[in-house]
């Protein structure tokens, strides 16, 4: 009896045992952990891990290469994810390779995907950190479809706002049932043709007015090919700039003349002082004036006389009658 009871607790002791061993194999081959494979660490850093756990699944260009094997928290802003991954792969991956999260299905667990790099750097160590890209995680996605909703509201109002302006728009829908509408319209538009057509023929001129330059045809076109032109006008050029310059040269010295005149009426020196401020030679200058119109007086009246004379009266007459002849 003791020896039956005994065979029955080592028969109990070796199933629990074995139940051990099954829970645990089981248990590490619902986490992907490779039992009898070697494995190296890789690191990734995220400022949020949006519900990422041990345990989550590591892909590899959407192959399965690994688990997450701890989520360390370094601060505030940034925390640490540790990936087991199959030794197999350390030809595979590279330093420069980008980790992104994304869900496993529509609602399934937070997975991490390692995405190849282009650029062919250098292979991936034990214990490297790999680039880490933002991942859009739901709530921005819902925050952001909340204000798509919302922006999609107010156009939907305004949209209704217009619609309601329009049916009650008596002018609008008087315009629309104006049979004069279409004909006003199409001569509008026969009108925009011919306009169109004028101006590309307007453009097609310009263009052979330019074409004509160019080929130094016309008044133009030879002024801006023709070298002997173009010296002439250099040398019309030339003689106006000297003109200008004695013009210019003149006027300083008239200024200097006046300038003088200035200076010898302000100081009582020269002529122009006596002429303008000496009244003496200004009274003398009006006696010889008064002195010249007397004598110019008495020779008309010596000449009457001479035309009267018996002598000269001959000669007086002839001299008339050559003036009539020459004014006939």
């Amino acid at each position: 009896m003791a020896k039956k009871s005994i065979n029955n607790i080592k028969l109990g002791i070796f199933v629990l045992a074995g139940l051990v061993v099954i829970i645990f194999a089981l248990y590490m081959i619902g986490r992907d952990t490779n039992m009898f494979g070697s494995n190296y660490t890789l690191k990734v850093r995220f400022e949020n891990v949006q519900g990422l756990t041990s345990g989550n699944n590591v892909r590899y260009a959407g192959i399965q290469v690994g688990t997450v094997k701890r989520v360390k928290i370094l601060s505030d802003t940034l925390i640490e994810v540790s990936m087991l991954i199959d030794t197999k792969m350390k030809k595979y991956i590279h330093k420069t390779d980008v980790v992104s999260m994304s869900t496993d299905g529509l609602m399934g667990n937070r997975i991490l995907n390692i995405t190849p790099a282009k650029d062919g750097y250098s292979l991936a160590e034990n214990g490297d950190v790999l680039i880490a890209k933002r991942s859009i995680s739901t709530d921005d996605m819902l925050e952001t479809l909340d204000k798509t909703n919302r922006n999609i509201k107010d156009v939907s109002e305004e949209l209704k706002m217009t619609f309601l302006r329009i049916n009650s728009s008596s002018a609008f829908w008087k315009l629309l049932s104006d049979e004069t509408l279409p004909n006003n319209l199409r001569a509008s538009a026969v009108s925009i043709r011919h306009a169109a057509v004028n101006a590309d023929k307007m453009i097609a001129d310009i263009h052979l007015i330019i074409n004509d330059v160019k080929a130094g045809k016309g008044s133009l076109g030879a002024i801006l090919t023709d070298t002997a032109i173009s010296y002439n006008l250099n040398e019309a050029v030339v003689k106006i700039q000297q003109v200008g310059d004695h013009a210019d040269e003149l006027a300083k010295q008239l200024t200097s003349i006046a300038e003088t005149i200035k200076q010898d009426v302000n100081t009582g020196k020269g002529p122009a002082h006596a002429i303008l401020k000496d009244s003496s030679i200004v009274m003398n200058l009006n006696n010889s004036l008064s002195n010249i119109e007397k004598g110019t007086a008495s020779f008309n009246q010596v000449m009457e006389a001479l035309k009267h004379n018996f002598l000269l009266r001959g000669y007086f007459r002839k001299l008339e009658k050559k003036q009539k002849e020459e004014q006939q």
